[in-house]
């Protein structure tokens, strides 16, 4: 499972498809908006670039490759994963985290809590396999 640390530059990768949503478990963003209210959705889709906008002094144009025609199908995304709950906007609270360099983080369960969740046992176990494909492997840290 992943932690996303930025709104626009984890939704672009689930849009590129680098990323499943189904393998998000939430999305810590620095944004304070609804994407179903159409001016606040035009704020946040113009102050990121999409479809070649310049964007705002805010942001950065991290959707500057999304072509205008697909901004219905960018925005349904982001819908899917709002209305999932899996977009926490820490400024709706009073917080202001800063931008942090990193995207994504990896949760990971226990070892303990993987013996009893047997779905998340064979999703670690087939990670392990592709991670040892790469020399990366976490398994002695988490056990």
């Amino acid at each position: 499972m992943k932690i996303g640390l930025s709104f626009s530059r984890c939704m672009l990768d689930i849009y590129k498809g680098h990323v499943d949503s189904h393998d998000v478990l939430v999305i810590i963003a620095r944004t304070d908006f609804d994407p179903h209210n159409d001016d606040q959705w035009k704020s946040i889709w113009n102050g990121y670039g999409g479809g070649g906008t310049f964007g705002n002094l805010f942001s950065n144009p991290e959707w500057m490759s999304i072509p205008a025609e697909e901004e219905e199908q960018f925005r349904h995304i982001v819908l899917e994963m709002y209305d999932a709950g899996l977009i926490h906007q820490p400024r709706k609270f009073g917080a202001h985290p800063s931008r942090r360099p990193e995207i994504w983080l990896e949760a990971v369960l226990p070892s303990s809590e993987l013996e009893h969740n047997q779905a998340a046992k064979k999703a670690w176990d087939n990670f392990q396999t592709i991670a040892g494909l790469t020399n990366v492997s976490l398994d002695k840290e988490y056990k």
